[in-house]
């Protein structure tokens, strides 16, 4: 069993990390985040508790005024039985306040845009979903982002000795 994180200060949110998409950062330039909800069945919140969740080839989109998650994986519950289960690349619904959909649809609709989950985590026990709403890198953004990270392990090395 993992240790549990030490409680958080009075006023301040206890947040609980399920899965980070790290190559969301390195493909896109992230322009604004948003925290948004996520309807979720039984199984599906008892499998991101053990943190078997996948956000690499996830994005959300728009359909009818509502914000839905595409191809995020998130896998069986084993203790559950096979009656049970959810299925693991569903779409799932994201909750927002309607002015906020509408001006995250808005601004997808630019050219280039797209609406990537960066990452899911538990926030006073509720699963919460972090958007970006963000723009693709093209080869030299991404090398000059390598470059970046090489520069900065570099530092950290040099700091160390």
């Amino acid at each position: 069993m993992s240790a549990k994180a030490p409680p958080p200060k009075s006023g301040e949110p206890h947040i609980q990390s399920v899965a980070k998409n790290r190559r969301a950062t390195f493909d896109y330039h992230v322009e604004k985040r948003v925290e948004c909800g996520i309807v979720l069945v039984g199984t599906e919140v008892k499998s991101l508790r053990a943190g078997a969740c996948q956000l690499s080839d996830a994005y959300a989109v728009g359909q009818r005024g509502e914000l839905m998650l595409l191809n995020a994986q998130i896998a069986h519950y084993a203790p559950a039985g096979p009656l049970s289960q959810h299925e693991p690349k569903r779409a799932r619904k994201l909750l927002a306040h309607k002015r906020e959909i509408e001006s995250l649809l808005e601004k997808q609709q630019k050219a280039g845009y797209a609406l990537v989950p960066l990452q899911v985590y538990f926030k006073d026990g509720r699963v919460k979903v972090e958007l970006g709403l963000c723009r693709g890198k093209d080869g030299a953004d991404k090398r000059d982002s390598i470059a970046e990270r090489e520069a900065k392990r570099e530092m950290d090395r040099a700091k160390k000795r």
